[in-house]
């Protein structure tokens, strides 16, 4: 007898008839002599619909604190609507807050970190042989206001319980049929990947994967819980994310990723002398700014260019962070770039194979396509070229390592 953790995304649950059927298909692995846990995010875009309320009430900035009593009504719809589906199949359910189920976080509102789970009274139900169905996408604080974990929180909220439960697998559904060797809009012959490793999911997910969050494959991964990407609208097997096998032999590319979410930021004739840099991504840092890619050009004359990059959402606040000490670093000038994209092999084979950035960038050449800056890890290369040519990068890219 398995003990199944299984999340269900706004678009499973996104009205009656989805509804009915999660409730059916959660019947059916009980019934199958499976223990069940289930986590639920709110109704299609109905914490889009909250957020517009909270717009339309306030013109000024909304106390995080409510923001989150608010956004967490979401999911208890889902989650009491879900049970009272279950007992109409004769399946007894009961419904949990985060707080309930058990979730401690810190205090950073809109963005909690989970700190612990107490899952005593989930055990007590499977015990008892209920189906706890919990509401994702949040806990109660050390101080015990409650709290939501920003983007891809019920991903977590899954992976964290399944990880207190030692559940045998935590299956997230979506409206995907699992991880793709590329986008499927972008890139139509795109396949479906039996099997990843977390390692391979980490890159995807921080390159622009977005089939699942990155804090939930970490949180995976640190946990040892095993998981299957499977879609609610098949039911089909999916993709399952597990530890790398060192016996088995690897893709030397498994799949190409892009992701059209950043700006480039560039930081014009600095001096090239210690320090510098630290000011300035500690200017960064202190804002709250996340940076991803970095390059420094080669020193002339004792000065040169740092470029990075950052979210669009935040390339303002990176700008005004820079300017701030511009006169104490003394640079000449801040230029900035929004029309960039980044394309990414991602492969665990990689590590054993020396042939992929040649052919990667003979590839981009081959399609016109410059390179604007460079990253790399033991299993990615990303590139940064223009937004313009991402779609066709990614379709040379694909077919050059044969990955449709």
């Amino acid at each position: 007898m398995a003990l199944v953790v299984q999340k269900f995304g706004g678009t499973s649950v996104g009205d009656a008839d989805r509804i009915r059927m999660v409730a059916d298909h959660v019947a059916r692995t009980q019934r199958s002599g499976d223990h069940v846990v289930v986590v639920v995010s709110a109704m299609g875009k109905s914490t889009d619909q909250l957020l517009r309320l909270a717009g339309d009430v306030s013109n000024s900035e909304i106390p995080p604190r409510e923001m989150d009593m608010l956004l967490t009504a979401g999911e208890r719809i889902s989650m009491s609507l879900l049970c009272i589906a279950l007992a109409d199949l004769g399946v007894k359910a009961t419904s949990f807050t985060g707080s309930q189920a058990g979730i401690i976080t810190d205090t950073d509102h809109t963005r909690a970190k989970i700190l612990d789970v107490r899952p005593d009274r989930l055990k007590e139900a499977i015990n008892e042989g209920i189906v706890p169905v919990v509401a994702g996408f949040q806990g109660v604080s050390i101080e015990k206001d409650v709290t939501t974990l920003g983007r891809g929180g019920s991903d977590v909220t899954a992976v964290a319980l399944a990880a207190a439960l030692d559940a045998d697998v935590c299956e997230i559904y979506t409206d995907v049929t699992g991880v793709y060797s590329a986008d499927p809009r972008v890139v139509p012959n795109a396949k479906r990947l039996p099997r990843v490793s977390f390692e391979e999911m980490l890159e995807m997910a921080a390159t622009g994967g977005r089939v699942l969050m990155l804090r939930s494959v970490e949180f995976a991964r640190n946990h040892h819980v095993p998981l299957h990407v499977r879609s609610s609208f098949t039911w089909e097997p999916g993709t399952w994310v597990v530890e790398e096998e060192p016996t088995m032999e690897q893709a030397i590319v498994s799949a190409v990723t892009h992701d059209v979410s950043e700006a480039k930021v560039t930081v014009v004739r600095v001096s090239d002398q210690p320090g510098v840099a630290a000011k300035l991504f500690r200017a960064l840092a202190n804002e709250g700014i996340n940076v991803d890619m970095i390059v420094q050009n080669v020193s002339a004359e004792g000065f040169t260019d740092i470029s990075f990059t950052v979210p669009r959402s935040d390339l303002a606040g990176a700008t005004s962070a820079a300017e701030s000490i511009q006169q104490e670093l003394g640079f000449t000038s801040i230029t900035t770039d929004s029309s960039i994209a980044r394309v990414s092999l991602i492969g665990a084979g990689m590590k054993s194979y020396p042939g992929v950035t040649a052919k990667m960038f003979e590839t981009l050449a081959e399609e016109n396509v410059n390179i604007e800056m460079i990253s790399t890890s033991s299993i990615r290369i990303s590139c940064v070229v223009d937004e313009a040519d991402v779609e066709r990068a990614m379709i040379a890219l694909h077919a050059a390592f044969e990955l449709g």
